[in-house]
């Protein structure tokens, strides 16, 4: 995720970074601009149609359309907004809960070697859920005793693991039946958050409506030089090139979004807040 100072206007104007939409659209828009300089020069040059020309109302409908394209890319982004922004929360959630189970674990546990185990196994479940929402490998041995199955649901199994240790806490009376049900919730959320993060990976937004915007977007951009260049003659090119950079780059910044658990530059710091999970775990631990 970027880090940066909203109020710095002059850096937002003229500095570009790697994932900036101007980068990527690059060969799109040279596409657009030797298209829109081939529509103009057979307009003006060779065919030499007249001022009158039916095609010059072609405008016209660029103007009717281009509220709709404005409201369909206000809700494109917003809705991959609402995915990113909940995924933060999900996430400050996690942070939250480890926090507590972690508090009320170094209040209820006196042997140092069963807070030893939380003390490196909470922080893991972060760890290997980041990674879990990358599709990355994690290493099968955990620490010392403790594996992790690559072929298994591999935050299941961390959560599995820390119930069986509470579990065995209750057996052996080191806690009691109501510590018990107290710990069972705060483990029980991290796999509720679990499941709202793998909501939000796995459901993307609706095929056909992505389709649609792109296809809009598209045919939007390449009618506009057949009726601007009666009013703007080769001046058309950089005005077309720039309304498609406006539009396609709403596009992608809601495809880099709608995604927030990838590796993309915009994308949340999973792997540094569960850095900042273990750190707190082992203060409190």
């Amino acid at each position: 995720m970027i880090s940066y100072n909203p109020k710095d206007w002059i850096t937002f104007i003229f500095r570009f970074h790697k994932a900036d939409t101007f980068r990527q659209l690059i060969p799109m828009m040279i596409f657009i601009g030797t298209y829109s300089a081939g529509i103009a020069y057979l307009e003006i040059e060779y065919w030499n149609l007249p001022e009158d020309s039916h095609v010059k109302n072609i405008s016209i409908m660029h103007g009717m359309l281009g509220f709709v394209i404005s409201l369909l890319l206000v809700f494109r982004t917003n809705t991959a907004y609402d995915r990113w922004w909940e995924g933060r929360k999900i996430w400050g959630s996690l942070v939250n809960n480890s926090r507590n189970l972690a508090i009320k674990l170094a209040v209820i546990l006196q042997e140092e070697s069963d807070r030893a185990f939380f003390r490196k196994l909470i922080p893991s479940y972060a760890s290997i859920l980041s990674k879990h929402l990358k599709d990355e490998e994690t290493s099968k041995q955990l620490f010392e005793d403790v594996v992790i199955e690559h072929h298994k649901h591999r935050p299941n199994q961390v959560a599995k693991i820390l119930f069986h240790k509470i579990n065995d806490l209750y057996n052996s009376k080191k806690i009691t039946g109501d510590q018990l049900i107290i710990l069972n919730n705060e483990i029980q959320s991290f796999t509720d958050i679990c499941g709202a993060c793998e909501r939000i990976k796995n459901t993307p937004i609706p095929y056909s409506y992505s389709a649609f915007i792109k296809k809009f977007i598209f045919f939007y951009v390449m009618t506009l030089p057949f009726g601007y260049v009666f009013n703007l003659g080769y001046y058309v090119i950089p005005v077309v090139i720039f309304t498609f950079y406006v539009l396609a780059s709403l596009e992608l910044i809601a495809e880099e979004i709608e995604d927030p658990f990838g590796n993309d530059a915009n994308d949340l710091p999973t792997k540094k807040i569960a850095e900042n999970i273990k750190r707190h775990v082992e203060e409190l631990l």
